[in-house]
């Protein structure tokens, strides 16, 4: 899926092609500001997405085998609602 598929989702409800764009730019600016503040930030029926650290730790080098420091890391993450897990495991027909 593509922003783009979005934008084009937006613009059926009746809005015009360049608002569509600001709306889901505004969006995901919006999401992007609260887990810079390490927030997390939900659509209900849908998910929602957080923040993670992964602490420092010695890691492999795969091709010589020696070890390196890997430094701690803040990575995004998504978990889907509950709502979105039982409309992606209902039986199909």
């Amino acid at each position: 899926m593509s922003k783009q598929i979005l934008v084009d989702a937006v613009k059926k409800t009746g809005v015009k092609s360049s608002a569509a764009n600001e709306a889901v730019e505004a969006m995901v600016a919006a999401i992007g500001r609260e887990l810079k503040k390490n927030q997390r930030f939900s659509l209900a029926g849908f998910g929602s997405f957080a923040v993670s650290r992964r602490s420092a730790r010695m890691g492999r080098n795969p091709r010589t085998g020696a070890q390196v420091k890997v430094s701690e890391k803040v990575v995004p993450y998504f978990k889907t609602g509950k709502e979105m897990r039982d409309r992606l495991i209902a039986p199909r027909r």
